[in-house]
């Protein structure tokens, strides 16, 4: 996915919106990005300094803490970090990019980034988080994505994106001196109401950036579909994602 400024900043335009409806991050895979194994201590956690880049409201913070770590939460969008700072007041918040982190060199143990990876200058970004990453740390990377392999939820993906927006699955591509070495995947449910993934629609970048009568059109295909298969017309609707994570480390050329 190219890198888009313009999108990349829409999102403070509705935090509260995006804390409200975004979904969680399973707690065994963050589990497994903490202490590279679903069986990991909290007590482990608790002994990391942890770097969430790009934390926006803070939706993977809430499980770094949850775990007992020790989190600073970096995002560009003072809104989106303000809706965190509230629901966390124990977090350390500062404005600040993955191409400029506001933290010293050799600062933390582990520097998390979920669903933000895609906005970033690769190159630039690899060489910050080297440089705030202490000796034995690392890069964790998480992203959800609806599990489209379901037909209800493919038919809810393509009215989303149809002509705002191409969906592509996510991988992501690093700088010069890390390299992926471990890979888990998650199938999970979030539960959510008709009008909550009508208001999910809303906090998409697509949907931030797009003209009044493109939204209109994105919210109606949106309903059509919702209408249409028994799984959407229950009180409560079950919402499949597949979570992806990576660990990625530091490494020389020729080692």
């Amino acid at each position: 996915m190219v890198r888009d400024s313009h999108h990349a900043a829409s999102f403070g335009a509705n935090a509260g919106g995006y804390d409200a409806h975004r979904p969680s991050y399973p707690l065994e895979t963050v589990r497994w990005l903490i202490g590279g194994s679903a069986n990991a201590s909290d007590e482990a956690a608790g002994d990391l300094e942890v770097l969430d880049l790009g934390a926006g409201t803070g939706k993977l913070t809430e499980r770094l803490v949850e775990l007992a770590a020790s989190v600073t939460a970096v995002d560009p969008s003072p809104e989106m970090l303000e809706v965190l700072g509230e629901r966390m007041p124990q977090v350390r918040t500062l404005v600040g990019s993955a191409e400029a982190i506001p933290l010293a060199d050799d600062s933390v143990d582990l520097v998390t980034v979920a669903q933000a990876w895609h906005w970033v200058d690769p190159e630039a970004a690899s060489r910050e988080v080297l440089r705030v990453l202490r000796p034995g740390g690392r890069l964790a990377l998480i992203w959800n994505s609806r599990d489209d392999t379901i037909p209800w939820v493919d038919a809810l993906s393509a009215a989303m994106h149809r002509g705002l927006h191409e969906a592509t699955a996510f991988h992501p591509t690093l700088g010069a001196g890390l390299e992926l070495t471990a890979k888990r995947e998650e199938r999970w449910t979030s539960r959510t109401t008709r009008q909550g993934l009508l208001e999910l629609a809303t906090t998409r970048s697509y949907y931030l950036t797009a003209a009044a009568t493109d939204r209109s059109a994105m919210l109606e295909r949106i309903e059509r579909v919702l209408d249409s298969h028994p799984e959407t017309r229950a009180p409560e609707i079950q919402l499949p994602y597949v979570t992806d994570a990576w660990i990625a480390e530091p490494w020389l050329p020729g080692c």
